[in-house]
């Protein structure tokens, strides 16, 4: 893991969306997004990984993982730039991938805003947008 960006004052609130863009590079294996309160307390943990040909979702609770969500749809391809928007939608997390495919995760703990956002990993981001 090695680019990381944080924003730890961020306030999203329940119909407000994210866009980010990066650059994947030629060696990427996995990145990761992270919503939520801190690095301990995550409401959505986004985690394509390349080399699995899988995206991992899952929500982290006082630094403890809870159950993993995993979809085979597979569409970041390293050597390219991407763009994801990941709007709250309050009860979920609706995240729009580059090839427009929507991947959807339960808000499981509840959260009326998120304050917390980390990209970690082989994903340099070149572009956020909030709306």
């Amino acid at each position: 893991m090695t680019e990381k960006f944080e924003i730890l004052n961020l306030e999203l609130k329940p119909g407000e969306s994210l866009k980010l863009k990066g650059q994947l590079p030629g060696d990427a294996k996995n990145f990761s997004f992270n919503l939520g309160r801190s690095s301990n307390d995550v409401g959505l943990h986004f985690n394509p990984r390349l080399n699995e040909k899988a995206i991992v979702c899952n929500s982290k609770r006082s630094n403890s993982w809870e159950s993993e969500q995993r979809s085979g749809h597979m569409c970041f391809t390293p050597g390219t730039d991407a763009k994801i928007s990941i709007k709250f939608a309050g009860d979920k997390f609706e995240v729009k991938l580059p090839d427009g495919h929507e991947i959807s995760f339960p808000n499981r703990h509840g959260y009326d805003k998120i304050t917390y956002l980390s990209v970690k990993g082989d994903f340099k981001v070149t572009s956020f947008k909030y709306e």
